[in-house]
This record gives structure tokens, sequence and C-alpha cells, in this order.
């Protein structure tokens, strides 16, 4: 199937977040315009998804969940799409790779907070997913040190490019990644939902 994306050309890099985004909120934002600066990109793309296969609890309706990620994400460099509600996928590597085969020459890059690097490895065919596309992984509060010691980052430790060299992470053959250092958000979708501060999640 394929699905509408933004305006997109050969060799334009595209940073990819996925997401139930239930709600957005400014943790998203924090981590969208530092990628889109330290990874040098031309576009990001929230992928609003139909639900998390890792999540027992469904989101709220996809609509309501792109409406409050547009009001909140306003960058000229930023699209929010339902790209994998159109092409019906659910995993991560089926939309990454349905997007490579209707995008050909573009530098896609995989974009998540660390505290998803922790839990990389429980993806489905994550390790297809680390040969695919850089990953930007970008800190988030109370799991950089454990996103360093992850199974993920023991694995791929070889492949890991100095946060230096960050910006040339969407060109690198992969696999490739990077893990940059940021001013710390403590905004979390859960957090949001359960009616709690922020200010109460582990830092780290």
């Amino acid at each position: 199937m394929i699905a509408k994306t933004p305006l997109v050309l050969p060799g334009m890099r595209i940073g990819l977040l996925g997401g139930s985004f239930d709600p957005a909120h400014e943790g998203h934002v924090h981590i969208t315009e530092n990628a889109l600066c330290r990874f040098g990109l031309d576009r990001v793309w929230w992928l609003v998804s139909p639900g998390n296969p890792l999540k027992t609890q469904g989101p709220a309706p996809i609509d309501a969940r792109i409406d409050k990620a547009r009001q909140l994400m306003r960058h000229p460099k930023v699209d929010i799409t339902d790209i994998e509600a159109q092409l019906g996928t659910r995993l991560t590597v089926d939309t990454i790779a349905a997007l490579q085969r209707q995008c050909p020459g573009v530098h896609f890059v995989w974009l998540m907070g660390s505290d998803n690097l922790v839990q990389f490895d429980r993806w489905d065919r994550w390790n297809e997913i680390a040969q695919r596309v850089p990953l930007g992984v970008l800190a988030r509060p109370g799991s950089r040190l454990a996103a360093r010691r992850s199974r993920t980052a023991r694995i791929l430790r070889r492949w890991r490019l100095p946060e230096a060299n960050a910006r040339l992470l969407p060109v690198m053959n992969t696999p490739a990644w990077v893990l940059a250092n940021l001013p710390m958000s403590h905004l979390s979708s859960t957090l949001i939902r359960l009616g709690r501060s922020p200010q109460t999640e582990e830092t780290g």
C-alpha cells in the first residue's frame, strides 16, 4: 500500500519519530527540535501510530491525537502524519521498509529517546531496524545511564558514532547510532495522562 507522505526528494535527511503520542507533549517537541539540529536533518516526521504492540491499553482515537500534536508542534520543518495507519503497518520495521520502498534515495533516521533504547531489543526485528536506518538516540531523564548499559548498546557498541560526528549520522552506512546528551525535559505522556507532575519523574 502507498501512503500519502509530506513532500520529499531524494537526498533529503528525514528523521522519523514514532509513537502513540497519547498525548503529544513538550518532551516530544524537545527531542524533535534537538534532533533537527544535532543530526543535520531537513525534516522530522511524527508517525502517530494506530497502537503500540508493547502497550496493553489502547490509545485515544488517532484523529484526536493528531489534532493535539498539530496544536503543539508548529515547527516549519516538522510534519505530523498518520503514515502507519495509511500503510496498515503496526511494526516499526515494516513502516520503515515501506517508506524506503516508496521514497528511494531518502536518508531516513529513526529517532528515539534513551528510554526506548533500554528496551529496544524487545522490539520485533529490532536488529533489522538497525540494519535499515541509522538510530538517533536522544537522552531522556532517568535513562541515560541505563541506555549506555543496555543490551542493544552493548551489541551495537562498535557502530556508535562520537557525539561530535552526529551530523554525519543520516548518511552513514548502517548500523550506525549516536546517543546525544541534551538539556533534560521531564515531561512524559504517561505522567500527563495520570495527571501527575512531571517533576516526580526520576532523573539521572
